[in-house]
């Protein structure tokens, strides 16, 4: 039986073949209550005595997990990689960031437009397509009937998406009496470039159709302003995201990530990790790379603050991982955390962020939001990723408005959803590096080349809420 060791101080290996590919087996006899370790780590420990060559997983390990915890500032020193100096061709806009697309988006301020946002895309798409690379709405249930915290987020995360460099113009698309009106909507969004920014609060017009596709137009205009210019990497922001995870995405997909997050940043690049739930676990690692006490102090608080908001809902902070990671082969939330952060490699963590900021520093950043799919994908492009590298075991087609680049743990994958992965990482398990021909392949990305959720206009968003809907 081919297996595969992470870690030299592991008792644990994952399994290569066979219908148990991707689970655990003991390389040793481990004793009721003993830990068990991958990744040099405990992410469970023996419910019974389990032989040598025996099946680990749910039936015989648990979580080593448990309530909240207080947590120590023990920096360590991270030996920094050699970045790869490069450039990729952007659009430079007006305000200062870059874009990698060159788009017009229908950004909604509340769902009950959202028919109406979708049937103005498709019509601009008709009238307008090929004068720009694309027009694209996105719908969400939010903007009215919220309360407090909850309307607060919607704004936030809207707001990143009409900043958002990607988007050469955007239609600003409300209703009229919604809580998030286009009036209030403005105050929260502060001064915008008229020519960049329009709006449209439908109940102010007999045709509203009519003068949404008028609007459309004068943002295509204007993105025709805009052309491809040679850009540093530097201005180059890329989400990093994993989902429909197995027992590969930590020994192959993840790493891989990691280690190209490692050579963007040691270039300039920023990059962005996210899912707080599953860094739980693993949670330390990163505390103890904070680049000061005071990120430091944020990723407690980031942590601490999300676990808060499980027991306010009465749930089990511990509860994950998903009935499909289980099937794949990961046990505890230990065992999905730690291959999580293999995302965040070894690099310094520059900054935390909360949904719907904008990235502000250079290198490694945090932010704040839970592992769902969607909600992460939003979130990322909402603190302004251009792009994201979104890793998975076992498939997903879903997209963010974003460039979303689904690097696959296992080459089965990769042939069975050519139209889903654009990107096999199922080599690595047998140590073939691939960081320069995935950053390649990032480069070609942001110079125009379309990913599967692209071509196939898998393209969607989910605002998080956390609180009482009217």
């Amino acid at each position: 039986m081919k297996t595969i060791t992470v870690n030299d101080a592991d008792n644990v290996a994952v399994m290569l073949e066979g219908e148990l590919k991707g689970h655990k087996i003991a390389l040793r006899d481990i004793k009721c209550g003993e830990n068990i370790i991958k990744y040099g780590c405990p992410i469970a420990h023996a419910l019974t005595d389990i032989k040598a060559g025996e099946h680990v997983h749910t039936h015989n390990a648990a979580t080593n997990l448990k309530g909240m915890l207080g947590y120590e500032y023990h920096p360590v020193s991270v030996k920094t990689c050699s970045g790869r100096a490069c450039t990729f061709y952007g659009y430079e806009r007006e305000y200062g960031s870059t874009g990698i697309r060159n788009e017009i988006w229908i950004i909604n301020t509340v769902g009950c437009v959202n028919k109406t946002s979708e049937i103005l895309a498709r019509e601009a798409e008709r009238v307008y397509g090929g004068e720009c690379d694309g027009i694209y709405n996105f719908v969400h249930p939010f903007g009215c009937s919220q309360l407090g915290g909850d309307l607060e987020i919607t704004q936030s995360v809207l707001k990143g998406l009409v900043n958002h460099p990607n988007a050469a113009g955007v239609l600003v698309l409300g209703l009229g009496c919604e809580n998030n009106n286009i009036s209030v909507f403005k105050e929260v969004l502060g001064e915008v470039n008229s020519e960049r920014v329009k709006f449209l609060s439908t109940q102010e017009y007999d045709d509203e159709l009519s003068e949404g596709l008028r609007l459309i137009g004068e943002l295509v205009e204007y993105s025709k302003r805009f052309k491809r210019k040679e850009c540093d990497i530097s201005k180059l922001t890329v989400g990093l995201k994993c989902g429909g995870s197995d027992g590969f995405s930590g020994l192959t997909a993840n790493p891989l990530i990691g280690r190209v997050s490692d050579k963007l940043t040691a270039a300039g690049a920023g990059t962005v990790l996210t899912e707080v739930p599953e860094m739980f676990g693993a949670e330390t690692i990163l505390m103890n790379r904070c680049r000061n006490r005071d990120v430091f102090d944020k990723t407690v608080r980031l942590i601490n603050g999300f676990k808060e908001y499980f027991i306010r809902h009465g749930q089990e902070v511990y509860e994950n991982p998903s009935p499909g990671n289980k099937a794949g082969g990961i046990t505890t939330l230990e065992d999905k955390s730690l291959g999580c952060v293999q995302k965040s490699s070894t690099a310094y963590v520059e900054d935390v962020l909360q949904i719907g900021e904008p990235v502000r520093k250079r290198g490694l950043n945090l932010l704040n939001g839970p592992g769902n799919d969607i909600v992460a994908v939003t979130n990322l492009t909402a603190s302004g990723c251009q792009l994201i590298l979104f890793s998975t075991g076992r498939g997903t087609p879903v997209g963010a408005p974003v460039p979303t680049v689904k690097i696959s743990s296992n080459t089965q994958l990769a042939q069975r959803k050519p139209h889903w992965i654009d990107f096999d990482a199922g080599a690595a398990v047998s140590g073939a590096e691939l960081s320069e021909e995935l950053i390649s392949f990032i480069i070609n990305t942001a110079n125009g080349r379309k990913t599967n959720n692209e071509l196939n206009v898998y393209r969607e968003i989910s605002i998080f809420k956390e609180g009482v809907i009217l």
